[in-house]
């Protein structure tokens, strides 16, 4: 499959059942029980408070083949619009084939769009394949800051 027959648009709530089986299998992939009804329930509930932006990549035929979701934040210290990239999935039946890059591209020019200053994100120190897309096409780790997690 080339990346040709993939395009990305973003995801309205008519799209719910669509990005849900993705949004289940990147939850099941961070080691969550896999719940496809908590997926649709969850991604509704973002869209529909327009609490988060979904971009959805799509083959010719209209089968889902992979999303990035971004929540909207700001920077206190810029005093300026940041999005976090919280997620990003490709089927594995797809990996490797720029389907992720489109992705990454779409959610770097919406941020653009929106006025942001910057993407961030965070992923597990043991997802070596998403670390290394993220820095070929032009992500930085963070060197200064140190992220910390207070579960309540």
């Amino acid at each position: 499959m080339e990346t040709q027959n993939i395009f990305v648009r973003r995801a309205s709530l008519a799209d719910v059942d669509l990005v849900a089986p993705l949004f289940d299998a990147y939850r099941e992939f961070y080691e969550q029980t896999p719940d496809l009804a908590l997926a649709r329930t969850f991604l509704r509930e973002r869209l529909e408070q327009d609490q988060s932006v979904i971009f959805l990549a799509l083959r010719s035929d209209g089968s889902a083949v992979g999303f990035t979701q971004l929540y909207p934040s700001f920077s206190s210290a810029r005093a300026q619009r940041i999005f976090i990239l919280n997620d990003l999935f490709v089927d594995p039946g797809v990996r490797r084939r720029g389907v992720g890059q489109r992705l990454l591209d779409a959610a770097a020019d919406f941020g653009r769009s929106a006025g942001a200053i910057r993407l961030t994100l965070s992923t597990a120190h043991a997802n070596t394949a998403a670390q290394a897309l993220y820095e070929a096409h032009g992500w930085r780790r963070d060197e200064i800051f140190r992220s910390y997690h207070l579960a309540l």
